[in-house]
């Protein structure tokens, strides 16, 4: 019986120096396959040549590098792109490029499909369907790293080329504190120096409120923490958001602030993401009562309209008028506040839109 591949995407820079002091190899070996790895997109042992020999036979013979398959692209008219990706048991995910000037934001999806429910979300629609390996997590980041330096050799120089990407966001599909191992496993590869080196200020891990998730999070990496509320009190969020009858608002906040003490991504500021919804949770005092909550806590707020979703019928976003008078609200408080641009909505590829589905 022939032993299953050990895939090397799967590996955090410590498990590969353990790795290869198994194979009675010098560690600098790790940092030589990473460098392969993630800065030179090869996935071929036999390209690999500052290795021995003998290593890439055995490299061949034990493990390989596996990312998740490219299957559908699909380009917006404002520069985004998604693409549908084949994980491993012939399940997909969606990943997200979002061009912006001189910056390049992948979002990634940390499970495909999701168990919290909340009404709002097209990924919710499908239920969880699994975790995502590391190897599917970082996988997504690799795969379109290497799309777009291949596409970029292929143009004319400075024309038409894709900006490498330049900051990642957990936000696509699933929830990512509820697959807490692989996900910090994939920042661990995404931050390193032999690996993708990004600076942990322009990586962002957005959670829906799983308390515990925050708790342990803050011992085990360092990265920029945006929250879903979306509701200024517990009786709106109980209904849109069902994990907040697990963990309430009150408690949400305060693991937020243990999280800012230990933090020092993002200016020690939280992103609170805020999605209006028309006559649900956007009117003049659910303003004044998010404001009074949040005045405390170090952070910014991002409003959102909602984008539609397909067989969710019942919700609408608010309207330019109510978002204005929202924000205004909030301004006037002193809570820093932006209003999100809408990118990406004519391929549904905008926040909350992914189904695992090409349009």
């Amino acid at each position: 019986m022939m032993l299953k591949k050990i895939n090397l995407l799967d590996m955090s820079p410590k498990k590969l120096l353990v790795f290869f002091n198994k194979l009675g190899e010098c560690a600098f070996r790790s940092d030589q396959i990473m460098d392969w790895i993630y800065k030179k997109y090869c996935s071929d042992f036999n390209k690999m040549t500052n290795l021995h020999k003998d290593l890439r036979v055995k490299l061949n013979q034990i493990s390989e590098i596996n990312a998740p398959i490219i299957t559908h692209e699909q380009e917006s008219s404002d520069g985004t792109r998604k693409w549908m990706m084949r994980i491993h048991d012939d399940k997909y995910v969606e990943t997200v490029y979002i061009p912006d000037n001189n910056r390049a934001t992948l979002c990634i999806s940390s499970q495909s499909g999701c168990a919290l429910g909340c009404s709002f979300c097209g990924t919710a629609k499908l239920g969880f369907i699994k975790n995502l390996r590391t190897s599917e997590i970082v996988g997504q980041v690799w795969r379109i790293a290497r799309f777009i330096s291949h596409y970029n050799k292929q143009q004319v120089k400075n024309c038409n080329n894709l900006i490498p990407i330049t900051h990642i966001v957990f936000m696509g599909m699933g929830e990512p504190l509820l697959n807490l191992m692989n996900v910090v496993s994939s920042i661990q590869i995404i931050l390193n120096s032999s690996g993708f080196n990004l600076s942990k200020h322009h990586v962002t891990l957005s959670t829906s409120g799983v308390v515990p998730g925050i708790d342990k999070l803050k011992d085990m990496v360092d990265v920029s923490l945006a929250v879903s509320l979306h509701a200024p009190n517990d009786v709106i969020r109980n209904k849109i958001m069902p994990i907040n009858k697990k963990y309430n608002i009150d408690c949400l906040l305060q693991s937020i602030r243990c999280y800012l003490q230990k933090t020092k991504s993002n200016n020690k500021k939280v992103t609170i993401e805020y999605v209006l919804l028309n006559r649900i949770n956007d009117e003049i005092e659910h303003a004044h009562e998010l404001a009074k909550k949040l005045i405390t806590l170090p952070c910014k707020v991002n409003l959102m309209r909602w984008n539609s979703i397909k067989n969710i019928k019942y919700l609408k976003s608010t309207s330019d008028a109510r978002l204005n008078n929202f924000y205004k609200v909030l301004k006037n408080y002193g809570i820093v506040t932006t209003i999100r641009k809408v990118r990406g909505a004519d391929i549904h590829a905008s926040c909350g839109q992914l189904m695992g589905e090409i349009n």
